[in-house]
Protein backbone atom coordinates (compact mmCIF):
# COMPACT_ATOMS: atom_id res chain seq x y z
CA UNK A 1 0.00 0.00 0.00
CA UNK A 2 1.31 3.58 -0.82
CA UNK A 3 0.54 5.60 2.99
CA UNK A 4 0.33 8.83 1.18
CA UNK A 5 -1.03 10.68 4.01
CA UNK A 6 1.02 9.12 6.49
CA UNK A 7 4.14 10.30 5.16
CA UNK A 8 3.49 13.92 5.90
CA UNK A 9 3.03 13.17 9.72
CA UNK A 10 0.60 15.34 12.18
CA UNK A 11 0.96 19.18 11.72
CA UNK A 12 2.55 20.57 14.66
CA UNK A 13 0.70 23.23 16.54
CA UNK A 14 -2.21 23.34 18.32
CA UNK A 15 -4.96 21.94 16.50
CA UNK A 16 -7.01 23.89 14.35
CA UNK A 17 -10.86 23.44 12.35
CA UNK A 18 -10.29 27.32 11.15
CA UNK A 19 -8.25 25.58 7.95
CA UNK A 20 -10.64 22.70 7.28
CA UNK A 21 -13.82 25.33 7.65
CA UNK A 22 -11.97 27.78 5.59
CA UNK A 23 -11.50 25.74 2.57
CA UNK A 24 -15.33 23.86 3.23
CA UNK A 25 -16.55 27.54 2.86
CA UNK A 26 -14.99 28.77 -0.42
CA UNK A 27 -15.84 25.20 -1.95
CA UNK A 28 -19.34 25.74 -0.83
CA UNK A 29 -19.64 29.27 -2.24
CA UNK A 30 -17.65 28.30 -5.65
CA UNK A 31 -19.73 25.31 -5.90
CA UNK A 32 -22.83 27.04 -5.58
CA UNK A 33 -22.63 29.71 -7.70
CA UNK A 34 -21.15 26.97 -10.06
CA UNK A 35 -24.64 25.45 -10.29
CA UNK A 36 -26.74 28.58 -10.56
CA UNK A 37 -24.35 29.58 -13.45
CA UNK A 38 -25.03 25.92 -14.88
CA UNK A 39 -29.20 26.16 -14.94
CA UNK A 40 -28.98 30.57 -16.02
CA UNK A 41 -26.10 30.02 -18.76
CA UNK A 42 -27.64 27.28 -20.73
CA UNK A 43 -30.89 28.61 -20.70
CA UNK A 44 -29.24 32.05 -21.49
CA UNK A 45 -28.33 30.51 -24.57
CA UNK A 46 -31.68 28.50 -25.50
CA UNK A 47 -33.85 31.08 -24.98
CA UNK A 48 -31.92 33.67 -26.63
CA UNK A 49 -30.61 31.65 -29.72
CA UNK A 50 -33.03 28.92 -30.28
CA UNK A 51 -30.44 26.52 -30.97
CA UNK A 52 -29.47 23.17 -28.76
CA UNK A 53 -26.41 23.02 -30.90
CA UNK A 54 -25.23 26.13 -29.52
CA UNK A 55 -26.17 25.16 -26.03
CA UNK A 56 -24.29 22.42 -26.37
CA UNK A 57 -21.42 24.33 -27.87
CA UNK A 58 -21.00 26.81 -24.95
CA UNK A 59 -20.59 23.73 -22.43
CA UNK A 60 -17.83 22.67 -24.48
CA UNK A 61 -15.92 25.72 -24.77
CA UNK A 62 -16.19 26.05 -20.82
CA UNK A 63 -14.89 22.11 -19.95
CA UNK A 64 -12.11 21.98 -22.40
CA UNK A 65 -10.10 24.74 -20.94
CA UNK A 66 -10.77 23.41 -17.39
CA UNK A 67 -9.77 20.07 -18.22
CA UNK A 68 -6.87 20.90 -20.69
CA UNK A 69 -5.38 23.91 -18.08
CA UNK A 70 -6.19 21.68 -14.66
CA UNK A 71 -4.18 18.73 -16.06
CA UNK A 72 -1.27 21.05 -16.69
CA UNK A 73 -1.75 22.98 -13.30
CA UNK A 74 -0.51 20.21 -11.14
CA UNK A 75 3.02 20.88 -10.72
CA UNK A 76 2.50 24.60 -10.62
CA UNK A 77 0.44 23.49 -7.42
CA UNK A 78 2.64 21.29 -5.59
CA UNK A 79 5.27 24.22 -6.30
CA UNK A 80 3.73 27.46 -5.11
CA UNK A 81 1.13 25.81 -2.79
CA UNK A 82 -3.00 25.70 -3.29
CA UNK A 83 -3.83 28.56 -1.24
CA UNK A 84 -2.09 31.16 -3.83
CA UNK A 85 -3.54 29.61 -6.56
CA UNK A 86 -6.84 29.18 -4.99
CA UNK A 87 -7.73 32.51 -4.20
CA UNK A 88 -6.16 34.37 -7.46
CA UNK A 89 -8.12 32.01 -9.48
CA UNK A 90 -11.27 32.26 -8.06
CA UNK A 91 -10.75 36.59 -8.76
CA UNK A 92 -10.48 35.65 -12.23
CA UNK A 93 -13.43 33.69 -12.44
CA UNK A 94 -15.51 36.49 -10.75
CA UNK A 95 -14.24 39.16 -13.07
CA UNK A 96 -15.31 36.77 -16.18
CA UNK A 97 -18.67 35.85 -14.99
CA UNK A 98 -19.58 39.41 -14.11
CA UNK A 99 -18.70 40.55 -17.81
CA UNK A 100 -21.02 38.98 -19.56
CA UNK A 101 -24.29 40.23 -18.03
CA UNK A 102 -22.15 43.47 -17.72
CA UNK A 103 -21.71 43.37 -21.69
CA UNK A 104 -24.96 42.30 -22.71
CA UNK A 105 -26.83 45.30 -20.68
CA UNK A 106 -24.16 47.31 -23.08
CA UNK A 107 -25.44 45.22 -26.20
CA UNK A 108 -21.78 44.11 -26.98
CA UNK A 109 -22.34 41.04 -26.14
CA UNK A 110 -21.88 38.76 -29.47
CA UNK A 111 -22.13 35.21 -29.57
CA UNK A 112 -18.10 34.56 -30.01
CA UNK A 113 -17.59 36.97 -27.30
CA UNK A 114 -19.74 35.22 -24.75
CA UNK A 115 -17.89 31.81 -25.77
CA UNK A 116 -14.42 33.64 -24.90
CA UNK A 117 -15.63 34.48 -22.08
CA UNK A 118 -16.80 31.36 -21.10
CA UNK A 119 -13.52 29.58 -21.84
CA UNK A 120 -11.75 32.33 -19.32
CA UNK A 121 -13.91 30.74 -16.95
CA UNK A 122 -13.66 27.37 -17.40
CA UNK A 123 -9.52 27.82 -17.28
CA UNK A 124 -9.43 29.49 -14.41
CA UNK A 125 -11.94 27.13 -12.80
CA UNK A 126 -10.08 24.02 -13.38
CA UNK A 127 -6.78 25.16 -11.20
CA UNK A 128 -9.32 26.84 -8.47
CA UNK A 129 -10.77 23.87 -8.00
CA UNK A 130 -7.80 21.82 -7.77
CA UNK A 131 -6.43 23.74 -5.27
CA UNK A 132 -9.15 23.26 -2.95
CA UNK A 133 -9.22 19.70 -3.66
CA UNK A 134 -5.72 19.40 -2.60
CA UNK A 135 -5.86 21.51 0.45
CA UNK A 136 -8.33 19.19 2.10
CA UNK A 137 -5.88 16.28 3.76
CA UNK A 138 -3.36 19.19 5.33
CA UNK A 139 -6.62 21.05 6.52
CA UNK A 140 -8.15 17.84 8.18
CA UNK A 141 -4.75 16.81 9.38
CA UNK A 142 -4.29 20.70 11.33
CA UNK A 143 -7.71 19.97 12.77
CA UNK A 144 -7.27 16.28 13.96
CA UNK A 145 -10.32 15.50 11.40
CA UNK A 146 -9.93 11.64 9.93
CA UNK A 147 -9.41 11.57 6.39
CA UNK A 148 -12.83 10.09 5.23
CA UNK A 149 -14.91 12.18 7.23
CA UNK A 150 -12.89 15.31 5.77
CA UNK A 151 -13.58 13.79 2.34
CA UNK A 152 -17.03 12.81 3.37
CA UNK A 153 -17.74 16.69 4.13
CA UNK A 154 -16.26 17.87 1.18
CA UNK A 155 -19.01 15.30 -0.25
CA UNK A 156 -21.93 16.81 1.81
CA UNK A 157 -20.45 20.29 0.44
CA UNK A 158 -20.47 19.24 -3.30
CA UNK A 159 -23.75 18.52 -2.66
CA UNK A 160 -25.45 20.82 -0.55
CA UNK A 161 -24.29 23.12 -3.23
CA UNK A 162 -25.99 20.80 -5.89
CA UNK A 163 -29.23 21.13 -3.97
CA UNK A 164 -29.02 25.03 -3.70
CA UNK A 165 -27.64 26.13 -6.96
CA UNK A 166 -30.37 24.68 -9.28
CA UNK A 167 -33.08 25.89 -7.17
CA UNK A 168 -31.57 29.04 -6.54
CA UNK A 169 -30.53 29.34 -10.22
CA UNK A 170 -33.87 28.15 -11.47
CA UNK A 171 -35.49 30.70 -9.24
CA UNK A 172 -33.94 33.38 -10.30
CA UNK A 173 -33.97 32.58 -13.78
CA UNK A 174 -37.46 32.18 -13.54
CA UNK A 175 -38.28 35.76 -11.59
CA UNK A 176 -35.27 37.88 -12.75
CA UNK A 177 -33.92 36.20 -16.09
CA UNK A 178 -30.62 33.97 -16.72
CA UNK A 179 -28.29 37.20 -16.34
CA UNK A 180 -29.17 37.81 -12.92
CA UNK A 181 -28.05 34.35 -11.74
CA UNK A 182 -24.65 34.74 -13.70
CA UNK A 183 -23.85 38.30 -11.45
CA UNK A 184 -24.52 35.65 -8.27
CA UNK A 185 -22.15 33.28 -9.88
CA UNK A 186 -19.38 36.19 -9.88
CA UNK A 187 -20.30 37.32 -6.30
CA UNK A 188 -19.80 33.59 -5.07
CA UNK A 189 -16.57 32.76 -6.75
CA UNK A 190 -15.09 36.43 -5.34
CA UNK A 191 -16.42 35.29 -1.46
CA UNK A 192 -14.76 31.99 -2.23
CA UNK A 193 -11.02 34.07 -3.12
CA UNK A 194 -11.58 36.34 0.01
CA UNK A 195 -12.48 32.69 2.25
CA UNK A 196 -9.18 31.27 1.41
CA UNK A 197 -7.56 34.53 1.59
CA UNK A 198 -8.59 35.13 5.61
CA UNK A 199 -8.92 31.65 6.60
CA UNK A 200 -5.36 29.70 5.49
CA UNK A 201 -2.11 30.69 6.70
CA UNK A 202 0.34 30.94 4.02
CA UNK A 203 2.24 28.44 2.87
CA UNK A 204 -0.32 26.16 3.28
CA UNK A 205 -0.30 23.07 1.09
CA UNK A 206 3.64 23.69 0.28
CA UNK A 207 4.89 20.31 -0.01
CA UNK A 208 8.24 19.44 2.14
CA UNK A 209 10.33 17.95 -1.15
CA UNK A 210 10.04 21.39 -2.37
CA UNK A 211 12.22 22.63 -0.32
CA UNK A 212 15.72 22.03 -1.18
CA UNK A 213 17.84 20.10 0.56
CA UNK A 214 21.02 22.81 0.42
CA UNK A 215 20.98 25.91 -0.42
CA UNK A 216 22.66 24.89 -3.66
CA UNK A 217 20.17 21.90 -4.56
CA UNK A 218 17.78 23.75 -7.38
CA UNK A 219 13.95 22.78 -7.10
CA UNK A 220 12.70 20.10 -9.54
CA UNK A 221 11.63 21.47 -12.33
CA UNK A 222 7.88 21.70 -14.19
CA UNK A 223 8.33 19.11 -16.70
CA UNK A 224 9.94 16.59 -14.12
CA UNK A 225 7.34 17.50 -12.09
CA UNK A 226 4.33 16.66 -14.64
CA UNK A 227 6.15 13.31 -15.49
CA UNK A 228 6.45 12.16 -11.69
CA UNK A 229 2.54 11.94 -11.66
CA UNK A 230 1.81 11.01 -14.93
CA UNK A 231 4.37 8.18 -13.59
CA UNK A 232 2.95 7.13 -10.71
CA UNK A 233 -0.60 7.44 -11.98
CA UNK A 234 0.21 4.84 -14.76
CA UNK A 235 1.34 2.45 -11.81
CA UNK A 236 -1.64 2.63 -9.86
CA UNK A 237 -4.38 0.15 -11.16
CA UNK A 238 -6.99 1.03 -9.08
CA UNK A 239 -6.56 4.84 -9.87
CA UNK A 240 -6.39 4.75 -13.74
CA UNK A 241 -9.66 1.99 -13.26
CA UNK A 242 -11.42 5.00 -11.39
CA UNK A 243 -10.41 7.30 -14.29
CA UNK A 244 -11.96 5.44 -17.14
CA UNK A 245 -15.02 4.52 -15.73
CA UNK A 246 -15.59 7.90 -14.25
CA UNK A 247 -14.81 9.49 -17.37
CA UNK A 248 -17.12 7.92 -19.47
CA UNK A 249 -20.14 8.22 -16.55
CA UNK A 250 -18.88 12.38 -16.56
CA UNK A 251 -19.41 12.24 -20.23
CA UNK A 252 -22.89 10.80 -20.18
CA UNK A 253 -23.99 13.10 -17.02
CA UNK A 254 -22.42 16.47 -18.62
CA UNK A 255 -24.93 15.61 -21.71
CA UNK A 256 -28.00 15.34 -18.95
CA UNK A 257 -27.03 18.63 -17.16
CA UNK A 258 -26.23 20.76 -19.96
CA UNK A 259 -28.14 19.62 -22.49
CA UNK A 260 -30.81 17.04 -22.38
CA UNK A 261 -32.44 18.30 -18.60
CA UNK A 262 -32.53 21.89 -20.33
CA UNK A 263 -34.18 20.42 -23.62
CA UNK A 264 -36.97 18.33 -21.75
CA UNK A 265 -37.73 21.13 -19.55
CA UNK A 266 -38.65 23.37 -22.98
CA UNK A 267 -40.01 20.35 -24.63
CA UNK A 268 -42.45 19.28 -21.37
CA UNK A 269 -43.31 23.01 -20.71
CA UNK A 270 -42.48 22.52 -17.39
CA UNK A 271 -40.09 25.30 -17.80
CA UNK A 272 -36.38 26.50 -16.29
CA UNK A 273 -38.09 25.87 -12.79
CA UNK A 274 -38.21 21.98 -13.42
CA UNK A 275 -34.54 22.14 -14.13
CA UNK A 276 -34.27 23.62 -10.27
CA UNK A 277 -36.55 21.26 -8.89
CA UNK A 278 -34.83 18.10 -10.34
CA UNK A 279 -31.67 19.57 -9.77
CA UNK A 280 -32.49 19.88 -5.95
CA UNK A 281 -34.65 16.56 -5.44
CA UNK A 282 -31.36 14.89 -6.76
CA UNK A 283 -28.72 17.27 -4.54
CA UNK A 284 -30.73 17.36 -1.17
CA UNK A 285 -31.20 13.41 -1.47
CA UNK A 286 -27.44 13.27 -2.42
CA UNK A 287 -26.83 15.14 0.33
CA UNK A 288 -28.34 12.31 2.84
CA UNK A 289 -26.07 9.48 1.46
CA UNK A 290 -23.08 12.31 1.77
CA UNK A 291 -24.41 12.51 5.23
CA UNK A 292 -24.16 8.31 5.68
CA UNK A 293 -21.11 8.78 3.98
CA UNK A 294 -18.99 11.14 6.43
CA UNK A 295 -20.19 9.68 9.36
CA UNK A 296 -19.94 5.94 8.34
CA UNK A 297 -17.56 5.20 5.38
CA UNK A 298 -14.97 3.75 7.68
CA UNK A 299 -17.17 0.95 8.46
CA UNK A 300 -18.83 0.62 4.91
CA UNK A 301 -17.31 -1.66 2.34
CA UNK A 302 -16.23 0.56 -0.23
CA UNK A 303 -16.76 -1.72 -3.87
CA UNK A 304 -20.08 -2.73 -2.88
CA UNK A 305 -20.88 1.65 -1.84
CA UNK A 306 -19.28 2.46 -4.50
CA UNK A 307 -20.91 0.24 -7.50
CA UNK A 308 -24.34 0.48 -5.37
CA UNK A 309 -24.05 4.43 -5.95
CA UNK A 310 -23.56 4.43 -9.52
CA UNK A 311 -26.56 1.62 -9.97
CA UNK A 312 -28.90 4.42 -8.92
CA UNK A 313 -27.76 7.27 -9.72
CA UNK A 314 -27.13 6.39 -13.71
CA UNK A 315 -29.86 4.86 -15.77
CA UNK A 316 -32.74 5.59 -13.78
CA UNK A 317 -32.30 9.46 -14.85
CA UNK A 318 -32.18 8.80 -17.96
CA UNK A 319 -34.84 5.93 -18.65
CA UNK A 320 -37.35 8.12 -16.65
CA UNK A 321 -37.06 11.29 -18.60
CA UNK A 322 -36.92 9.53 -22.36
CA UNK A 323 -40.80 7.66 -20.51
CA UNK A 324 -41.99 11.50 -20.72
CA UNK A 325 -42.75 10.65 -17.12
CA UNK A 326 -45.03 12.87 -14.98
CA UNK A 327 -42.99 15.51 -12.97
CA UNK A 328 -43.83 14.40 -9.56
CA UNK A 329 -42.07 10.79 -10.95
CA UNK A 330 -39.41 12.71 -12.11
CA UNK A 331 -38.26 14.00 -9.14
CA UNK A 332 -39.09 10.68 -7.06
CA UNK A 333 -36.46 9.13 -9.45
CA UNK A 334 -34.09 11.88 -9.20
CA UNK A 335 -34.25 12.12 -5.58
CA UNK A 336 -33.00 7.74 -5.48
CA UNK A 337 -30.40 8.91 -7.75
CA UNK A 338 -29.43 11.50 -5.81
CA UNK A 339 -29.19 9.14 -2.81
CA UNK A 340 -26.91 6.60 -4.43
CA UNK A 341 -24.60 9.26 -5.68
CA UNK A 342 -23.81 10.72 -2.53
CA UNK A 343 -22.02 7.70 -1.26
CA UNK A 344 -19.32 7.85 -4.62
CA UNK A 345 -16.97 10.99 -4.16
CA UNK A 346 -16.22 10.05 -0.21
CA UNK A 347 -15.24 6.48 -1.23
CA UNK A 348 -13.39 7.89 -4.35
CA UNK A 349 -11.76 11.07 -2.10
CA UNK A 350 -10.67 8.51 0.61
CA UNK A 351 -8.56 6.01 -2.10
CA UNK A 352 -6.88 9.03 -3.66
CA UNK A 353 -5.68 10.85 -0.75
CA UNK A 354 -4.46 6.97 0.69
CA UNK A 355 -2.85 6.42 -2.57
CA UNK A 356 -0.88 9.22 -3.28
CA UNK A 357 2.00 10.72 -1.61
CA UNK A 358 1.27 14.06 -0.64
CA UNK A 359 4.04 16.16 -2.15
CA UNK A 360 2.53 14.48 -5.25
CA UNK A 361 -1.24 15.65 -4.58
CA UNK A 362 -1.54 18.47 -6.99
CA UNK A 363 0.12 16.72 -10.12
CA UNK A 364 -1.47 13.58 -9.30
CA UNK A 365 -5.03 14.98 -8.32
CA UNK A 366 -4.86 16.83 -11.44
CA UNK A 367 -3.59 14.44 -13.88
CA UNK A 368 -6.51 12.18 -12.71
CA UNK A 369 -9.42 14.27 -12.82
CA UNK A 370 -8.55 15.62 -16.33
CA UNK A 371 -8.45 12.70 -17.76
CA UNK A 372 -11.29 11.71 -16.00
CA UNK A 373 -13.29 15.38 -17.06
CA UNK A 374 -12.06 14.92 -20.37
CA UNK A 375 -15.03 13.60 -21.49
CA UNK A 376 -17.44 16.84 -20.00
CA UNK A 377 -16.77 19.29 -22.81
CA UNK A 378 -17.87 16.78 -25.48
CA UNK A 379 -20.74 15.45 -23.48
CA UNK A 380 -22.95 19.08 -23.93
CA UNK A 381 -21.62 19.27 -27.67
CA UNK A 382 -22.42 15.52 -29.05
CA UNK A 383 -25.82 15.92 -27.34
CA UNK A 384 -26.50 18.89 -28.76
CA UNK A 385 -25.97 17.28 -31.95
CA UNK A 386 -27.74 13.79 -31.32
CA UNK A 387 -30.85 15.61 -30.09
CA UNK A 388 -30.81 18.08 -33.67
CA UNK A 389 -30.66 14.85 -35.55
CA UNK A 390 -32.07 12.46 -33.53
CA UNK A 391 -34.76 13.72 -31.41
CA UNK A 392 -34.68 13.91 -27.69
CA UNK A 393 -36.09 10.56 -26.16
CA UNK A 394 -33.92 8.35 -28.59
CA UNK A 395 -30.71 9.85 -26.94
CA UNK A 396 -31.83 9.47 -23.63
CA UNK A 397 -32.26 5.89 -23.74
CA UNK A 398 -28.91 5.30 -25.50
CA UNK A 399 -27.34 7.38 -22.65
CA UNK A 400 -29.14 5.35 -19.93
CA UNK A 401 -27.86 2.11 -21.32
CA UNK A 402 -24.37 3.46 -21.79
CA UNK A 403 -24.16 4.17 -18.49
CA UNK A 404 -25.98 1.41 -17.22
CA UNK A 405 -23.55 -0.70 -19.14
CA UNK A 406 -20.02 1.01 -18.22
CA UNK A 407 -20.65 0.63 -14.40
CA UNK A 408 -21.42 -2.93 -14.35
CA UNK A 409 -19.32 -4.28 -16.27
CA UNK A 410 -16.38 -2.14 -14.38
CA UNK A 411 -16.86 -3.88 -11.34
CA UNK A 412 -15.82 -6.89 -12.58
CA UNK A 413 -12.08 -6.15 -13.11
CA UNK A 414 -9.87 -7.37 -10.62
CA UNK A 415 -8.25 -3.70 -10.16
CA UNK A 416 -11.52 -2.99 -8.12
CA UNK A 417 -10.69 -5.43 -5.23
CA UNK A 418 -7.70 -2.93 -4.24
CA UNK A 419 -10.55 -0.39 -3.20
CA UNK A 420 -11.29 -2.54 -0.03
CA UNK A 421 -8.14 -4.18 0.56
CA UNK A 422 -6.70 -0.86 1.36
CA UNK A 423 -9.31 -0.20 3.75
CA UNK A 424 -8.36 -2.98 5.86
CA UNK A 425 -4.63 -1.84 5.53
CA UNK A 426 -5.61 1.39 6.95
CA UNK A 427 -7.28 0.34 9.58
CA UNK A 428 -5.32 -2.87 10.85
CA UNK A 429 -1.31 -2.09 9.45
CA UNK A 430 -0.77 -5.64 10.34
CA UNK A 431 -3.18 -7.46 7.92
Amino acid sequence: MTEGVGKSGRIPGERSLRPLSGVLAAMAVSLTGTRISAVALPWFVLVTTGSATRTGLVAFVEMTPYVLVKAFTGPLVDRVGPRTVSWTTDLVSAAAAAAVPLFHTLDLLSFPLLLALVAVIGAARGPGDLAKEVMVPEAAERGGVPLERATGLSGVIERLASTVGPATGGALVMLLGPLTGLVVNAGCFALGSVLIGLALPHGMGRAAEDVPASADAPAPGYWRRFGEGFTFLRREPLLLAVVVTVGITNLLDAAMSTVLIPVWADASEHGPAAIGLVGTAMGAAAVAGSLIAAAAAHRLPRRAVFFTGFLLAGAPRFLVLALDAPLGVVLAVFAVSGFGAGFINPVLGAVLFERVPRPMLGRVNALGDSLAWAGIPLGGLLAGAAVTAAGLAPVLLVCGVAYFLTTNLAGLRPEWRAMDRERRQVLDPAA
